[in-house]
């Protein structure tokens, strides 16, 4: 037998047995614990801890810092990184924390370095890290063609290792006359604008997209800081979209 499916039959196993037991009621609820923040920043200067909150586990809590969720104990010596599950309920007790720690401040996006196209009445906010010869990022293209009343902020962002004239066509669309629409010409149609030089943000939002862990085109962001990689359906999009509603800039 696989070691994969030794363990998967040892999860089926305290699972089982986990819901044999009955309910363990928590030693306390899940709050913010300021005095374990202030430990942990005593013993590691150096990390930016942005929250840390006790758990349904007796002695162990929650350390959020930056994107990365952690659990430690009393001491704050002794880390581990992973998930957290409760075997009785089946219930990942990390992927809401996680979730939430991975969204951005999309209203810090330097939305000036970005092609802006407004559609019907733009009510709703789309953030996209495309590149102009990425497959994925034209067949977005024509998924988006099917979403309304949004706009749409393009951080055009040339994978060169892939695509070794991506960033030149990049630069192209920035200096056209008409930026929305030298973009929407060359990635459903591949018209590539005429050359020019002028003053453009490709650099900056290549380096932006490597701060933000964009690891790939097309990567999605939602008015509420949410990331959704790859060229969804238009309606899975628009649904991702209006999940968020409430959020705008």
């Amino acid at each position: 037998m696989k070691i994969r499916n030794l363990f998967g039959a040892a999860l089926l196993s305290l699972a089982a047995g986990a819901q044999a037991q009955p309910a363990v009621t928590p030693s306390a609820p899940i709050a913010a614990d300021s005095a374990m923040l202030a430990t942990l920043t005593r013993l590691y200067p150096a990390t930016t801890f942005k929250e840390v909150n006790t758990t349904t586990v007796p002695g162990v809590f929650e350390v959020v810092m930056g994107q990365n969720i952690a659990y430690t104990d009393r001491t704050g010596r002794y880390f581990f990184f992973g998930r957290l599950f409760d075997m009785q309920t089946q219930s990942d007790l990390t992927a809401a924390k996680a979730e939430q720690a991975s969204r951005l401040d999309v209203g810090a996006l330097p939305i000036e370095d970005a092609i802006k196209t407004v559609k019907g009445s733009g009510v709703r906010k789309l953030y996209v890290f495309s590149d102009p010869d990425c497959p994925y990022c034209q067949q977005l293209e024509r998924n988006l063609a099917g979403i309304n009343d949004v706009t749409i902020y393009t951080f055009m962002m040339p994978l060169e290792g892939l695509h070794p004239q991506a960033k030149a066509k990049a630069i192209s669309v920035w200096c056209s006359a008409d930026r929305a629409k030298a973009w929407d010409r060359l990635m459903t149609n591949g018209q590539v604008p005429s050359a020019g030089a002028c003053a453009h943000p490709v650099d900056r939002n290549i380096a932006l997209g490597g701060r933000l862990g964009v690891t790939g085109t097309p990567t999605l962001m939602s008015a509420d800081g949410r990331k959704l990689p790859g060229a969804a359906p238009a309606e899975r999009i628009a649904q991702w979209i209006d999940a968020g509603a409430g959020a705008s800039r």
